[in-house]
């Protein structure tokens, strides 16, 4: 773990500094103002990784990893897509939000306030 005693506290997850870059091509929702994205990760456990992701205003589309996540600021929307592309469910994004994403999961998210979450990846 990069600059962070090996149990961060709360204040030190939320400020820790993650660098941003523009989401690929593939990424973008047509009609929509394309996000930024950064993480930084904080430890592994054999295969998985624990670590902090952002995203910043805008929206982009992604193809999920298996991951449990819970948010720690921020406000927005993540729809998770049926197999025909319509939208499954449609949830609300703040802090305290906790959800599991499978693999291969086809998702939307709509970022109003640059949105943070702690993950873990399977």
């Amino acid at each position: 773990m990069t600059g962070l005693s090996s149990q961060p506290t709360s204040d030190e997850l939320l400020e820790l500094p993650i660098t941003h870059h523009p989401i690929n091509t593939a990424q973008r929702i047509e009609g929509h103002v394309p996000a930024t994205t950064g993480f930084q990760q904080l430890s592994t456990l054999g295969e998985a990784e624990i670590g902090i992701w952002e995203m910043s205003p805008g929206a982009m589309q992604d193809i999920e990893a298996d991951e449990y996540f819970a948010v720690l600021r921020g406000r927005g929307q993540l729809q998770i897509l049926a197999e025909d592309g319509t939208v499954a469910h449609d949830i609300t994004l703040a802090a305290g939000t906790s959800l599991r994403l499978t693999s291969g999961m086809r998702t939307r998210w709509t970022v109003a306030e640059t949105l943070r979450k702690i993950y873990f990846t399977l």
